[in-house]
């Protein structure tokens, strides 16, 4: 009991805090660059037709169904001397960067040569991101068992992650915006990211140490046994639920911004011009500034939330971020090219809203675990951890796949400039980033409002789990 009070009263160094936060820039660096660039580029840099292009990674996806759970699931079992999550992000990082590069060459080939070589890379690509990014976000129980001190922990580790947007999406425009050409300048990015990528994760691997006790007397379950086990854990798929319709609506919106930013807001010829004391002489110069605007409200409304869920609830809180953001994606579809004042408000105010979907599902994992070790006596984060980041990618596809398929039918011409494209198209733009993410968003909120787990709820699991653990 002495040796349980104390690990519950632990507390982790900043050092050791620093470290576990570094290890979500990478993954967050190369989400937000391929959330809102990689669909732009395939289609007007590579050459490929949208459909084409967002079926590369649909297919992907189907991909990331075996590999996240299996990739859990290994990482439970691992032991060694460094533990069991570290040493996958020690010989993950390397691969993570080299993948990440070769996404963004334009290899000398046909529309048929190049949909293969960016459906081999995807398919290498999303592996590497599974070997570290599903060890890393089980870590946290790993570090400490302290239910306070974890929540410390995610605190550090989302303010990387949304610091880590922020830097990815800001650099690669200011790198890209050196080049004439955009195809070197997007190969030049993709180069510069991949070492910052990768670095990280060796500080997370130097920075931390586990501490991972095994329960006594548990049965070991096999890979059947244990998916059945999480998806017979229905707190867990009211979180699975709530987080994909967050994510989604985050991917949509993602995917379809530089394309609201260049072909609607560049429609009308408007350029150069000031906007808040900022000279924007093309279009392109308004997609930092835009990113920077949700990122930073996202970042600032992290804390705010996290502060006030402790007065309120986690769902309240939900509630309160998914209506503004609601409000915020509806305007949207109004918008006109000649309101980038607007536009720019927009995107802080939509940024209170963006928070929640980071803050509150995984703010929901603990109590979904700390469920299933009463019920199974096991620590089994890898899995549920999997499950999430296989969530987190199936968003990010599933909003390419469906940008890409409604750009394509609506008739959107890769080859035509801002002002050009059809009427249709631009119509099509408009409805993926107003009404569609909406929708997505009012699901979210349906699934929160019957979330079973309360605080009571889960201050009994915990009692019942120490009492387990208590000697004789």
């Amino acid at each position: 009991m002495a040796a349980s009070t104390s690990a519950r009263s632990e507390r982790l160094p900043l050092a050791t805090r620093l470290a576990f936060g570094a290890g979500d820039l990478g993954p967050a660096i190369a989400t937000i660059i391929a959330s809102f660039f990689q669909l732009y580029f395939l289609t007007t840099i590579a050459g490929l037709p949208p459909g084409l292009a967002g079926t590369v990674l649909l297919v992907v996806k189907i991909w990331d169904a075996v590999n996240d759970p299996i990739i859990g699931w290994l990482t439970d079992k691992t032991q060694t001397r460094w533990g069991r999550r570290r040493p996958w992000l020690l010989f993950g990082a390397v691969p993570f960067g080299v993948l990440f590069f070769l996404q963004w060459v334009v290899p000398p080939f046909d529309v048929t040569g190049k949909f293969i070589y960016y459906l081999a890379i995807a398919l290498l690509f999303d592996t590497a991101f599974t070997v570290v990014n599903v060890p890393y976000t089980a870590l946290t129980p790993e570090l400490t068992r302290d239910y306070d001190e974890r929540t410390s922990l995610n605190s550090y580790r989302f303010a990387f992650s949304i610091g880590g947007s922020l830097l990815g999406g800001i650099l690669h425009q200011i790198i890209v915006g050196q080049f004439t050409d955009q195809q070197t300048g997007y190969l030049v990015s993709g180069a510069i990211t991949g070492v910052i990528i990768a670095l990280p994760f060796l500080w997370c691997f130097f920075g931390t140490r586990e501490r991972y006790e095994p329960e006594p007397g548990s049965a070991e379950l096999s890979l059947p046994d244990q998916i059945r086990y999480v998806f017979k854990n229905r707190p867990f798929l009211f979180v699975v639920g709530i987080y994909m319709f967050s994510w989604l609506a985050v991917q949509v919106t993602s995917s379809v911004l530089t394309f609201f930013i260049v072909f609607w807001l560049g429609s009308v010829p408007q350029f150069p011009r000031t906007s808040f004391g900022l000279t924007f002489n093309t279009v392109q110069d308004v997609i930092p500034i835009m990113l920077f605007a949700v990122q930073g409200s996202a970042l600032l409304f992290l804390f705010i939330w996290s502060a006030v869920s402790r007065r309120i609830g986690k769902k309240a809180v939900y509630m309160i971020g998914s209506l503004i953001w609601i409000g915020v994606q509806a305007f949207l579809f109004f918008l006109q090219p000649e309101q980038l004042d607007l536009a720019i408000i927009l995107g802080v105010i939509a940024g209170a809203g963006v928070a929640t979907a980071y803050l509150i599902p995984w703010s929901m994992m603990p109590d979904v675990i700390e469920l299933d070790e009463l019920e199974t006596g096991q620590r089994r984060e890898g899995m549920f951890y999997g499950f999430m980041v296989l969530l987190q990618k199936m968003g990010l596809a599933l909003g390419l796949f469906l940008v890409g398929l409604a750009l394509q039918f609506a008739g959107f011409n890769e080859n035509l400039q801002p002002g050009q494209q059809p009427e249709s198209a631009l119509l099509a733009i408009r409805l993926l980033i107003g009404p569609l993410p909406t929708l997505i968003l009012i699901s979210g909120m349906i699934l929160t409002a019957f979330y079973p787990i309360t605080k009571a709820s889960h201050a009994e699991t915990l009692a019942k789990l120490a009492l387990r653990r208590r000697p004789g």
